[in-house]
């Protein structure tokens, strides 16, 4: 089974005067961390919302010139045995990069085989291509009934 896991980091950033620009140091500080070695995690902002009122909120909390960020990281784990073990290797393998940032899973989604679908278009694509063949060998029967002559009528002569 190969699901794709969705985790969530809080990403320190001293000396920041906005929101925005603690997000984009966050994002570039945190794929500086990841490569070259993890370069298919994807780094996105995160969402944040008020305990209180559900508003959403930005994804940087910023005070006195530093900032904490949240950022989903989101990568594909593959040949995995149960949605806990692939939250367990993406853990491990992005907490091994990004030290001393706290991460939480958010969200586990299992992706579907691509031997099923790949079963169904090859299955389509031999019927379309059954088709085009019973097509274009009647066009050529067609064809060959004006270029060459029946057996019979060859047997005949």
């Amino acid at each position: 089974m190969n699901c794709r896991v969705v985790v969530e980091a809080a990403v320190p950033v001293y000396d920041v005067a906005s929101a925005d620009e603690a997000v984009r140091i966050a994002i570039s500080k945190t794929g500086e961390m990841l490569n070259p070695d993890l370069n298919y995690v994807e780094i996105n902002m995160g969402d944040r919302h008020c305990p209180h009122c559900g508003e959403t909120l930005e994804p940087a909390f910023l005070a006195a010139d530093e900032s904490l960020v949240a950022l989903e990281l989101e990568m594909t784990v593959f040949n995995v045995e149960r949605d806990e073990h692939a939250a367990r290797i993406a853990r491990k393998e992005i907490g091994q990069r990004l030290e001393n940032i706290p991460l939480d899973v958010l969200e586990i989604e299992e992706i579907p085989e691509e031997s099923d679908e790949t079963t169904e278009d090859e299955s389509s694509t031999t019927e379309s291509t059954a088709e085009a063949d019973d097509q274009s060998s009647g066009q050529s029967e067609d064809e060959s009934d004006d270029v060459l002559p029946e057996f019979e009528e060859l047997i005949d002569e």
